[in-house]
C-alpha cells in the first residue's frame, strides 16, 4: 500500500476518545476529510459504524482504534508508528445493504446497513412475518419477535447474539436469521447469495405492529421491506497486518 501521510481524525464523545485524539493530532497533525488519504477513528464500534455511514458519498479508507466497550471493527489504540501501521494495513472491503421500508401511511423509507436490517416488534404482540426471497415466497408465515438480515461483516455483532451464522467475508452470503421465533419452532434462518432480493411482508400489522431498522435508523409501522446488497457502494477498512476482519471473523467461530 502507498504511504500515507494525511489523515483526519475523528472521535467518539467518550473522554478517552477525546483525548487520545487530541493527542495524535498534536503528533501526526490534522486534515480535512476531503483531503485525507485515510480517515482515523477512535472509539468503540458503535463508532465505527457511525464513522462509516458519514462517509457513504466520498468514501474513504477508516482505520479505527478502540477508545470505546466494543472493539471488534477496531485496532488496538497505540499512538507510535501509526504511519506505518496504516500503511501496512490489510483491506476489508464491504457492500452496505439497502433498505427500502413502506411504512402503514405507505411513505417509503430507504436507508443504508453496514451491519443489518432489523424488523422487531413494537408491542408485547409477537409479530408475524411472510418473507420472499427474489420474488418467490419461501415462508407464508414467520411468528417470532423479528427477523435480521445480516452483511458477512456484520454478523458477528446482533446476527451472532440472535444465534444466527458467523459468515467469512469471502463467502458472498447474507444471513437471514429469525430472533426468537415461536412458529416454526425448528426454523433457524438461511443463508442466502449475496444477490438476493428479499422482501418481508408484515401480516396484521394493525393488531402486531413492526419496526424495520437499518443500523441505527429506525422506522416504525411498517408494512413491507425490501432488503437488498448495493454493490455500488465499497467502504474501506483497514487492520493492522495479521489481524484483517477475516482473520477476526474465522478466530470467532473458536471463541469459547
Amino acid at each position: 500500500m502507498p504511504a500515507f501521510t494525511r489523515l483526519a481524525f475523528t472521535c467518539s464523545d467518550r473522554p478517552e476518545a477525546i483525548e487520545a485524539c487530541e493527542r495524535l493530532i498534536a503528533r501526526y497533525g490534522q486534515c480535512e476529510t476531503a483531503e485525507a488519504q485515510a480517515i482515523v477513528a477512535l472509539g468503540g464500534d458503535g463508532f465505527m459504524l457511525e464513522t462509516l455511514h458519514a462517509n457513504l458519498a466520498n468514501p474513504k479508507p477508516i482505520y479505527g482504534m478502540n477508545r470505546g466497550s466494543v472493539g471488534f471493527l477496531m485496532n488496538d489504540y497505540a499512538e507510535v508508528q501509526l504511519l506505518e501501521r496504516i500503511a501496512t494495513a490489510e483491506q476489508a472491503i464491504i457492500h452496505p445493504l439497502a433498505m427500502t421500508a413502506i411504512d402503514n401511511r405507505r411513505r417509503q423509507h430507504r436507508a443504508l446497513a453496514i451491519n443489518e436490517v432489523s424488523l422487531l416488534r413494537q408491542t408485547r404482540q409477537t409479530a408475524k412475518l411472510a418473507i420472499s426471497i427474489d420474488g418467490k415466497l419461501r415462508m407464508q408465515e414467520l411468528v417470532c419477535d423479528g427477523v435480521l438480515v445480516s452483511t458477512a461483516a456484520g454478523s458477528t455483532a446482533y446476527n451472532l447474539s440472535a444465534h444466527g451464522p458467523i459468515v467469512p467475508l469471502t463467502a458472498q452470503v447474507l444471513a437471514l436469521t429469525p430472533i426468537s421465533a415461536f412458529r416454526p419452532r425448528r426454523w433457524r434462518g438461511a443463508l442466502l447469495p449475496h444477490t438476493a432480493r428479499v422482501t418481508i411482508q408484515i401480516l396484521e400489522a394493525e393488531k402486531r405492529p413492526v419496526s424495520a431498522v437499518a443500523d441505527n435508523y429506525e422506522v416504525r409501522d411498517v408494512v413491507e421491506v425490501h432488503i437488498s446488497e448495493n454493490r455500488d457502494i465499497s467502504l474501506t477498512m483497514l487492520f493492522d497486518a495479521g489481524r484483517s476482519l477475516e482473520e477476526r471473523v474465522l478466530a470467532e467461530q473458536f471463541a469459547d
